[in-house]
């Protein structure tokens, strides 16, 4: 995880191409701000190589947020983040998401990026990416050929059943996404997700958030938020 990532509450200004002296003492002045006010918590109860992160990504959190600011606007910086909502940006590894503001994060083995519910542990996002020679997600082959492969290959365990719901594919700023909903269920727990997958940066990234299956319909409408928000940013 890039010590760079910012989680955010609120909505960077507007760049502009060209700053002069006053609006860069402006932005210094909101990231020392923000930085004093940030979601970002060192609990006492973490591990000293957790604490020692924690504390050094605080110091760089106001730097991120000045960096955010001197950005080309991407359609998640640009616009309001729903409420009860904030947004997590990676500017050096190329992607952003919101989540639930009462999820905590944490250290998810293999990804890059997770969050979770402080109370219901089993409601978490994460985000993980691997490198690829590909240009696109279209290049992986017909969104459906994808999905039912990803679900049903490498999502489910051996005693699990797949099931999947829904799937979608959108464009937004030219990029293309994957975003679908599966189900996975095995003798003594069953859960629910939407994932949503893209390609960019010579990285193929996915994004997967859950839940208990029988908590689904009471958090779907807010998962689905989060696995609609997810953006790859230009790097």
């Amino acid at each position: 995880m890039a010590i760079s990532s910012v989680s955010l509450n609120l909505v960077p200004p507007t760049p502009t191409k060209k700053l002069n002296a006053p609006h860069m003492n402006e932005l210094m002045n909101r990231a020392t701000s923000f930085s004093l006010h940030n979601s970002v918590e060192c609990s006492k109860e973490t591990s000293f190589t957790e604490e020692s992160n924690c504390k050094r990504r605080l110091l760089m959190l106001g730097v991120g947020v000045l960096t955010a600011s001197l950005l080309p606007a991407s359609s998640l910086l640009a616009q309001e983040i729903p409420k009860n909502y904030s947004a997590f940006v990676d500017i050096p590894d190329g992607y952003s998401y919101y989540y639930p503001s009462d999820w905590r994060e944490f250290d998810y083995r293999g990804h890059d990026s997770a969050f979770k519910d402080r109370y219901l542990q089993l409601q978490s996002v994460r985000v993980r990416f691997i490198p690829t020679e590909k240009k696109d997600i279209h290049d992986l082959g017909p969104m459906e050929e994808v999905i039912t492969n990803l679900v049903k290959h490498v999502y489910a365990a051996p005693n699990q059943v797949p099931n999947i719901i829904d799937m979608q594919e959108k464009t937004i700023e030219g990029k293309n996404y994957y975003t679908f909903e599966y189900g996975l269920t095995s003798p003594n727990y069953a859960s629910t997700s939407f994932a949503t997958l893209a390609i960019a940066n010579g990285r193929y990234y996915t994004l997967i958030v859950g839940a208990n299956e029988r908590r689904w319909r009471r958090v779907r409408n807010t998962l689905k938020v989060v696995a609609d928000s997810f953006r790859v940013l230009d790097i």
